[in-house]
């Protein structure tokens, strides 16, 4: 099937200086021994054995099967690795993974150099890992990733505190990190090794909770603090439908070192599989890139344009979309010289192209608006992504162009300056940008929001005074899209988005003088057409689990391994429409994992409140080997809102 036929090292360790060990899963051609190839790490988390199996099963094979190593391993506290595992993106997993590179290096069937290829965590680690300059690592793919962790990661946005995605982020990740070592691969030392994680782990959502504006912790393993440290080059990738988006253009423009980008249509996931589609080659692009950086075979992936986009069509709003329509675009740097900024402006009469009168006008919107909303990180598989915006529309206060004469179509980032006041001295703004239809759907092109207190910055904010005038600046998110003749161009405000971020402390009201809204404006270019094709995408043969029904649990039994991974989820999320305090979300998580007679359960709840001053954070743990429990552990905390 492949060039070269491939074999799998299912499980071996990666001795650290500090006597940790690093499982690692590892496809290689054959004859590696005899020719040895590059080898390209995936870094993550998520268990090697049990948890990226499916996916690992399309890509790793199909990497060594055209004369590569592919690997997978374990961060440390993880899966079959030993050590605890403390915090996101931490400095002991850097080095740990500067260790792994090394060590990579050296074994006989690599050729002394690595790639680090990853999606969200990976993606993460792999820019944080390039700083770090490992001689080995000569090339990165980072793929839905960020390069600041707090104003686009899924804790923060514009200084609000993101809400379900944020706390249901906490709860699986604070759950996942309780799963044992697979017994087959770890013999009796499971048992230790999986008390010592669940006597250790920490509540990691409090961690991030207690820091709630841009400080030296957000900073760390923000590649933003100093793009130069890069220096091997980085081909960054994502889709619009994603919310990892935002660093792609940043990135082109601000790294020095060789860099190229990739914006499709996708949600969160790898661009041979992601939906919503068309779906790529992806692994055949990966390939040209490491051809080109890690063997030196001239592949031309450098000779093309800086950055490839897809320009998404106008379509009917969804809460899922299979397929995006549209076509690609390119731009041979980044910011390109042919994105000509449009200004409207907000007036009496809507949205504008010339200045004019705007009656002061106030929003203050029930603690509701945001139910439209959809995930803040859709992953394409189900009803995640944002659905048709009128309800939520007609509860904001909204500025709209008349029917569009010719299509616009924009690429990159739009910009909404506002006078404003506010009666409260925190108060939430969020700015969504609609393509309106003549059926009078509401299709959300992008949004942004901002904390009023975070409108100098998010490192020191500062408190609104009572009715004094400010300018508040948004830049929304990136988007590639086309509004076509005959829609009109929405801008909604409002002073709530819930769930997708906590509401302020009480009910502001803002009064609006004055604004613009700035859109980067594409022309549509013949050279479009001539772009060279995608190929359509390819993989590696998949690898299925069986579905099985137990009571409430959905089970997954990975056949390979005689392995059962049973998961059950419940959800409450509630608002008042008038009391922002009124806001909770409780989530309790059940993991089972099972094989023959070897059974383990665990139990999570997290539950998120708050009054005026504080944030009330409570959080268990139960842990059962077979009928016994072994691990009971409770919080219950208190955390201060830092003008939040």
């Amino acid at each position: 099937m492949f060039p070269r036929t491939v074999r799998v090292i299912e499980h071996t360790l990666i001795p650290l200086k500090d006597g940790t060990t690093l499982a690692a899963r590892i496809w290689l051609p054959d004859d590696a021994e005899q020719n040895p190839v590059p080898a390209i790490l995936e870094y993550l988390p998520y268990r090697k054995r049990d948890g990226t199996y499916e996916r690992d099963a399309l890509t790793h094979p199909y990497l060594a099967g055209h004369g590569y190593a592919g690997v997978r391993v374990d961060l440390r506290g993880c899966g079959e690795s030993s050590g605890l595992l403390f915090d996101e993106y931490a400095k002991q997993e850097q080095d740990d993974g500067v260790e792994v590179i090394a060590w990579l290096a050296a074994q006989p069937w690599c050729s002394g150099v690595v790639g680090m290829m990853g999606i969200s965590w990976g993606g993460f680690n792999g820019l944080q890992i390039a700083a770090r300059r490992p001689p080995a690592l000569k090339a990165i793919v980072t793929i839905c990733s960020t390069d600041d962790r707090y104003a686009d990661d899924v804790h923060y946005m514009g200084g609000t505190l993101l809400a379900v995605d944020g706390l249901e982020w906490g709860s699986f990740f604070f759950g996942s990190m309780c799963l044992p070592p697979d017994p087959v691969l770890v013999g009796d030392r499971w048992r230790a090794m999986w008390l010592e994680r669940l006597e250790n782990v920490p509540l990691f959502f409090e961690l991030w909770l207690r820091h709630q504006r841009r400080d030296a912790y957000w900073k760390h393993g923000s590649v933003c603090e100093d793009y130069a440290a890069i220096q091997c080059p980085v081909y960054a990738v994502g889709g619009w439908t994603d919310a990892y988006t935002n660093a792609i253009p940043r990135l082109l423009e601000r790294l020095t070192a060789p860099r190229k980008g990739l914006i499709g249509p996708w949600a969160h996931g790898y661009p041979h599989f992601a939906r919503p589609g068309p779906q790529i080659g992806f692994l055949q692009e990966m390939l040209r890139w490491w051809d080109y950086w890690l063997k030196g075979i001239d592949t031309g992936v450098m000779d093309e344009p800086m950055l490839r986009a897809w320009m998404t069509e106008s379509v009917k709003p969804a809460s899922h979309h299979e397929v995006l329509p549209g076509r690609w675009v390119a731009e041979a740097s980044w910011p390109p010289p042919g994105i000509t900024p449009q200004l409207l402006f907000l007036t009496d009469a809507g949205l504008r192209n010339e200045a004019a009168p705007l009656t002061a006008r106030t929003v203050c919107s029930p603690q509701t608006v945001g139910k439209c909303s959809g995930s803040w990180v859709p992953f394409g598989r189900g009803h995640d992504q944002a659905e048709d915006q009128r309800d939520d529309d007609a509860r904001s206060l909204i500025f709209e162009t008349p029917p569009l004469e010719e299509p616009i179509e924009i690429l990159g980032a739009a910009i909404v300056t506002l006078e404003l006041a506010s009666d409260k001295p925190i108060a939430n703004l969020v700015v969504r940008l609609c393509d309106v239809h003549p059926s009078g759907e509401s299709l959300r092109v992008s949004y942004g929001v901002l904390n009023l207190a975070h409108r100098d910055g998010h490192e020191k904010p500062a408190l609104l005074a009572a009715g004094q005038r400010y300018r508040a600046r948004i830049q929304l998110n990136d988007a590639g899209s086309m509004f076509p003749a005959g829609h009109r161009i929405r801008l909604a405000l409002s002073t709530a988005y819930w769930p997708m971020i906590w509401p302020a402390p009480e009910p502001a009201t803002l009064l609006i003088s004055g604004g613009t809204l700035e859109l980067p404006v594409r022309e549509p270019r013949a050279t479009d057409a001539l772009l060279k094709p995608l190929p359509g995408p390819e993989s590696a043969p998949p690898e299925k689990p069986t579905i099985i029904r137990r009571s409430d649990l959905r089970i997954e039994r990975i056949d390979r391994l005689g392995l059962e991974l049973g998961t059950h989820d419940e959800s409450k999320l509630h608002v008042e429409e008038d009391d922002p305090l009124s806001a909770v979300i409780d989530l309790r998580r059940t993991w089972t994992m099972s094989r023959d007679a070897w059974q383990v359960r665990i139990e999570t709840q997290m539950r998120l409140s708050c009054t005026r001053e504080v944030f009330l954070l409570q959080a268990s743990l139960r842990a059962w080997e077979g009928a016994d429990e072994v691990c009971r552990r409770d919080w219950d905390r208190a955390i201060a809102r830092d003008f939040l």
